[in-house]
């Protein structure tokens, strides 16, 4: 930014002089802009839009919040060595409103569909827009604005990014653990290369970044029970190294680049609103859908394997509050959050208290019992408390008695029977 600023020093002096007080922020960009001339010819459409940017800061540089200082560097991307004849220089800082500008990519799957509403009911129902590759229901289309956005494309991505002033960008684009290990080479294109496009995208623009990582991030190296923010990670599928990979990325990207980025390690979410999507953990969602409809489910994991898990309400809210949360109350840019642990048997014995007929069998796929088994048994979330005021709302029974009421069962006639 300093190289491009060049060569506009008489200019931003006039600029400095018509303000009567100015931040170190503001001093600083007319610093860089006056080190020297030489672009304004080779580069006067670009200079015009800096001039603009760079007097507006000064002009207004009291009021200007400006994010992280970067470390100087070339602007990453899919051309690192020059500039975009079309870049976009009114970034959030400058831009910014009381309410975000909110994008939700992979947005048909568990989690997406959950936070656009949780967020339109907070943000307004304008402000927040959900998109996927995929085609909508008509209930989900109606609901809020929704567009098409592939983020493998990079073009589509950050046209999306400008025409819509996105300042938040939440990315749950991601082919889970189990379905990522029947096709690695789609997993590795949508879960590496996909946010590589979205990092690239989201500093450009000088967005808040949200990217959420998992259990999966973990691997038979790490300490089980229970697993701390920081340890030796290793995991052994395409998703856990994905989810290692964002998580480290991310980081960089706010030493090196100032990119406000914040991320989450999920535990297995229960959400009764939606299919279970090919996750490892996803026997607590389909649990319920069978235990309404047929009395009977069958477990594709032992019956004592533990794992931690979280309420969709929960999950949501967390998501927001990090979001929310104030940069200097951060210690770290990855948490660990948890709302509970607990195994199939246990489940199902809280899920007989309601449905008395109910029968669980057991037919362990390896595979899914072999990534659970390099899963943590229990998350320690000690940090978001303390950094941030985590505190979950659904334990075990709370759990059960939503997630059967939603479905239609009548936990009430249940326990009184």
């Amino acid at each position: 930014m300093g190289i491009l600023l060049a060569g506009l020093g008489p200019w931003a002096t006039r600029c400095s002089s018509s303000s009567s007080s100015s931040s170190a922020a503001a001093q600083h960009l007319w610093a860089a802009a006056s080190e020297g001339q030489g672009l304004e010819k080779k580069m006067p459409g670009v200079l015009r839009t800096l001039r603009q940017t760079v007097c507006h800061v000064l002009q207004r540089s009291t009021a200007c919040r400006c994010r992280k200082e970067a470390l100087p560097g070339l602007f990453p991307g899919p051309s690192p060595w020059q500039l975009p004849a079309d870049a976009n220089f009114h970034s959030a800082s400058f831009s910014e409103t009381h309410q975000p500008r909110v994008l939700i990519t992979g947005g048909l799957g568990q989690l997406g569909v959950g936070l656009a509403n949780f967020l339109r009911k907070r943000f307004g129902k304008d402000n927040v827009i959900l998109s996927d590759i995929r085609k909508p229901s008509d209930h989900i289309f109606h609901s809020g604005p929704f567009i098409y956005s592939d983020i493998l494309d990079y073009k589509n991505l950050r046209e999306t990014v400008v025409n819509h002033r996105i300042t938040w960008l939440f990315h749950y684009s991601a082919l889970l653990s189990a379905v990522g290990e029947t096709n690695v080479s789609l997993a590795r294109a949508v879960n590496i290369t996909g946010l590589h496009n979205i990092l690239d995208v989201a500093t450009e623009h000088n967005l808040r970044l949200f990217v959420p990582s998992t259990i999966g991030a973990f691997g038979p190296t790490s300490p089980r029970n229970p697993t701390p923010d920081i340890c030796a990670q290793r995991p052994r599928t395409i998703y856990g190294v994905s989810k290692v990979h964002a998580e480290l990325m991310g980081e960089y990207y706010y030493y090196r680049y100032g990119l406000d980025f914040r991320c989450l390690r999920y535990p297995g979410i229960i959400s009764a609103d939606s299919q279970p999507g090919g996750g490892t953990t996803d026997y607590a969602v389909q649990i319920f859908h069978d235990a309404v409809k047929n009395g009977k489910f069958e477990c594709n994991l032992n019956a004592s394997t533990r794992l931690p898990m979280m309420y969709i309400d929960d999950c949501i809210r967390a998501t927001l509050e990090v979001m929310e949360a104030p940069a200097e109350s951060l210690s770290m840019r990855t948490y660990n959050v948890n709302a509970m642990s607990f195994s199939p048997e246990e489940l199902a014995q809280e899920v007989l208290k309601h449905v008395p007929e109910f029968q669980i069998t057991y037919n362990v796929d390896s595979v899914r019992q072999a990534i659970a088994d390099s899963w943590p048994m229990n998350f320690d979330d000690s940090n978001a408390r303390k950094d941030w005021g985590w505190k979950h709302d659904f334990d075990l029974p709370e759990l059960v008695t939503t997630m059967l009421n939603f479905h239609g069962f009548d936990t009430r006639v249940a326990q009184a029977n």
